[in-house]
């Protein structure tokens, strides 16, 4: 993992590997079917030279993975790996965000069974929805509680402490 400034996070360190408009781009028209690099350029738009190196990036990182499809000339296609198909929840919460936020009118629908997907964040425990108010966040990284870094006499009773609002 690379190194980083500021919070241990977890969101910092995978925005290191797929926070860049390319990457989740190229991972999307993976996602939809588009497996060679021609296509891939195309339906994202980005530049030849960015879009190689996001995805010899994203290979490095576990998230695709290259198939030869041709032994002469060598030519190979990508593919998702456990870790790429994991983003696809990902992917679908930034659509969904995007159709409420972002756009006049929704360029895609997704359907499930002849009716659009609604998401909702569902705790895979209890089965309940997740409601933000029902939510607790605990630090577990050294040296760190919600409001930021503390040292010896700063440091907060153990235990759990409720999530601050966004």
């Amino acid at each position: 993992m690379e190194s980083q400034n500021g919070r241990p996070c977890s969101i910092a360190a995978a925005l290191s590997v797929v926070g860049d408009r390319w990457a989740l781009l190229a991972v999307r028209e993976v996602t939809f079917g588009n497996h060679r690099f021609s296509e891939i350029a195309r339906n994202t738009g980005a530049p030849r030279d960015r879009l190689a190196a996001r995805l010899k990036s994203l290979v490095a990182a576990g998230v695709l993975e290259q198939r030869e499809y041709r032994k002469s000339p060598p030519r190979s296609d990508y593919h998702l790996t456990e870790a790429g198909r994991e983003l696809v929840p990902v992917l679908s919460a930034l659509r969904a965000w995007g159709d409420r936020w972002a756009v006049e009118e929704p360029p895609l629908t997704v359907a499930h069974h002849g009716h659009a997907i609604r998401h909702r964040v569902v705790c895979a425990t209890c089965g309940e929805p997740v409601r933000e108010e029902d939510v607790e966040r605990i630090s577990s990284a050294p040296q760190w509680d919600l409001t930021g870094p503390v040292t010896g006499s700063e440091r907060p009773p153990a235990g759990p402490r409720p999530s601050a609002g966004r």
